[in-house]
């Protein structure tokens, strides 16, 4: 049996409003202008270190409060997960893969303090049979470890992953595993850009696209 592991921000759900004006608020709090959010996109998928030196690099921000600007992120994060939003679609595409008794798994870089209410709000809470967030593990996505963690902790030797990033597809590449790639998501990249196996914009057609990889 295949296990099929999802990527969260801009795969199931529509986040980078919310990441934008977590962004935003720490902005505020410098007294710095705001960033719109096709600039913030290009912060996104490395996690929350990485988005906060993209941050820093892109604005007035000094990297020598850098530990408090992370901890001020990740505190408007954890508040803008209570207004996650799934892309449409998603959740019925989660029904029927359940129906079809496919392993789900959900692997992040999101850290699990801001990823539990995120579920929550998504009612995504039931949805997975192993969630794995970005600081569960020494290594983080692109690396392939969280998936390979993913298969093994599912007893499974196969499995497919979807995701909507440049990130996604290299950590799909690094493991050997098909991608997926999820159009209408954070991407900065052409998508011919991004070796994937297939690709789709309405989460109607995950299903069926799934099922050749069973």
């Amino acid at each position: 049996m295949t296990a099929i592991l999802f990527d969260l921000d801009g795969t199931l759900i529509d986040s980078l409003p919310n990441i934008t004006d977590a962004a935003n608020a720490v902005l505020a709090r410098w007294t710095l202008p705001s960033l719109p959010p096709q600039t913030v996109a290009g912060f996104v998928g490395l996690g929350e270190e990485v988005f906060v030196d993209r941050l820093i690099e892109a604005t007035d921000l000094d990297l020598g409060e850098r530990t408090d600007i992370l901890a001020a992120f990740i505190e408007h994060y954890k508040v803008q997960a209570g207004k996650t939003a799934l892309f449409p679609g998603v959740a019925r595409a989660l029904h029927v893969l359940k129906q079809d008794g496919l392993p789900l798994g959900l692997v992040t870089n999101k850290p699990r303090a801001p990823l539990i209410p995120t579920l929550e709000a998504a009612h995504l809470t039931d949805a997975f049979d192993i969630v794995l967030a970005g600081d569960d593990l020494p290594l983080r996505k692109p690396d392939a470890l969280p998936l390979v963690t993913a298969m093994e902790r599912l007893g499974q030797k196969s499995a497919v992953y979807i995701g909507d990033s440049e990130t996604d597809a290299k950590t799909a590449e690094a493991a050997q595993i098909p991608f997926v790639l999820f159009t209408e998501g954070i991407r900065t990249s052409p998508v011919a850009s991004l070796t994937h196996a297939a690709k789709f914009s309405d989460f109607n057609e995950l299903p069926d696209i799934l099922r050749q990889f069973a």
